[in-house]
This record gives C-alpha cells, structure tokens and sequence, in this order.
C-alpha cells in the first residue's frame, strides 16, 4: 500500500455518534485495498466510567477557552481503561467481525504517540486564572509514522487509542482531534477525516441548515471565533494537519449512512484549497 493515499479517520468519542456506519466504511474502504487509520475519542466512555465508579469528572477551561478533561492520577487509570480498554477493543472486534483485519493500538504502543506533560495547566474558573499541577495531560510532539506504514503495508487496519507516552514514560491523554491530525501529517494523508454528531462547522449553532461547506486556510482564525465547543479543537487540529501537508480536512457527519464516502464526496466543512486531492477516493466516491 501507498502511504501516500492513506486516509485518517477520527472518530469521535462523544454521545450521538454512530460508530456502526463508521465503521462500516472503514471496514468497505479496506476491502478496496485502501489504507485506513482511525484515531477514536473516548470521552463519554470515560465518563461513564467515571460514573460507575464515583469519581467526579471535571473540566479544564484554559485562557483561550479551549475545554479539556481533568486528568489527575485517578482519573489517569478510568481514561486509560476507557481509552485503551473499552473502547478500543470494541472497536477493533467490531471490525474483525466486518472482515477487516484491526490491528488496537494505544499512543504508548511503539512510540506512537510521544508527548510533554503539561506539568503546569492554566486554567479560568469563576473569571480568575489558577495554575493545576497534578494534570497528566500531554502537549503531542511527534507520531511514529513509520509503524503505521508498517502496519498498514501488511494489510493491517491500525485503530488508536488517544494516550501518548511522556519523556519520562508515563501515559498521559491528549486530544484526539490533535492526535489524528498528527497521524495524518506523519503518513503524509490525502485526507483527514474528523467525524462528529453534527455535519460540520456550523455557523449559527446549533442550526444544520447553518453549515459551511467550505473554508480556505486563511479563514481558519474566522472559523475558529464561530466554533463551538469541540469543534474549537477541531478546527484547531485542521490547522496543525494543513501545516504538516495533508492537503484537505473535512468535518463531517457520523449519523449517515456512507460518512466517509460522504465526506470524501465533499459533504460536510472541506478546509485546504476547496477541492480534495484527485484520487483521494477513486472510485465509488460519488455512490
């Protein structure tokens, strides 16, 4: 397989999401010879862990409001067997059972993920700055794209869990968005492809019929002010992935049937130059 035509999937960790038709297509989409990776989130898993086991799930807001999990020792080992465990694990037997040969990594795995723990966090609570020392959060620094085309020449379909490994070897979470966009730029992706519980950047939120369909990247700062929530990260790792050289992001619906093919199509936001690189799909992209 060509690295080159790789295609980075994210799959968003929140409630509303359709992992069935996702994965359905990942599952299509290796069975056409293919290369896929698909970087999952695992928010509400590990918050419904959390639940079970009666550990408060707090949120860090930082001073230019991007919004990101708590993540002190105890909740370290929920994310990890959320992340790492359940979800992942699901996932990549979901696919086997597709037909696809699912190979379950975590950013651990291999150096996949190499991180610097962010040992000193900003964060605003009730208007005022506070400084959060105990956080194993991670700033992602590099992505092992040699595995992946490892894997990913033998016919493997890699599936990551969003941890990285620290500079000292400790796990720490990070983005996922942020995660994949450093996958993407690492296999030098034609695309990568941030899968949610809306169809894209919206611009009167949370109104569908509001959606912008395209975004060059210099309307990125522009986009960044409209987005709401999640897709503030979102658009956030589109940035990070046009600056490693994927040529298009695309933010785009997990609740239709074909999301993939779809986004590949150009439903959802398309951010880069306003087309998707020739190939990018091949056949079939338009079915």
């Amino acid at each position: 397989m060509n690295s080159m035509s790789s295609i980075v999937i994210k799959l968003g960790g929140a409630a509303g999401v359709d992992a069935g038709a996702v994965l359905a297509d990942v599952a299509g989409l290796a069975a056409e010879g293919r290369p896929v990776v698909l970087v999952h989130g695992t928010s509400a898993a590990a918050d419904a862990l959390a639940a079970r086991a009666g550990v408060p799930v707090r949120r860090i807001t930082s001073p230019s409001g991007h919004v990101s999990r708590y993540t002190d020792p105890e909740t370290l080992e929920l994310y990890v067997a959320a992340a790492a465990g359940q979800v992942n694990k699901a996932l990549v037997a979901s696919l086997q059972g597709l037909g696809c040969n699912a190979v379950g990594l975590s950013g651990v795995d291999g150096r996949l993920l190499i991180a610097r723990r962010k040992d000193a966090v900003r964060a605003v609570e009730n208007g005022r700055q506070r400084i959060i020392r105990d956080d194993f959060t991670g700033q992602l620094e590099a992505a092992n794209g040699d595995l992946l085309r490892l894997l990913l020449a033998a016919g493997y379909t890699p599936v990551v869990a969003p941890l990285a490994l620290g500079h000292e070897g400790e796990r720490l979470n990070v983005d996922g968005d942020r995660a994949a966009a450093l996958v993407a730029g690492a296999l030098t992706a034609s695309a990568l492809i941030l899968l949610s519980n809306v169809p894209g950047l919206l611009a009167d939120f949370p109104d569908e019929s509001s959606l912008v369909h395209r975004l060059s990247p210099d309307q990125l700062d522009r986009a960044e002010e409209m987005a709401q929530g999640r897709m503030k990260k979102k658009i956030l790792a589109a940035r990070e992935a046009l600056a490693a050289n994927v040529p298009a992001v695309i933010l785009a619906d997990s609740r239709r049937a074909g999301p993939i093919r779809a986004a590949l199509s150009g439903e959802g936001t398309v951010i880069g130059d306003g087309t998707l690189r020739p190939g990018t799909l091949g056949a079939g992209a338009h079915e």
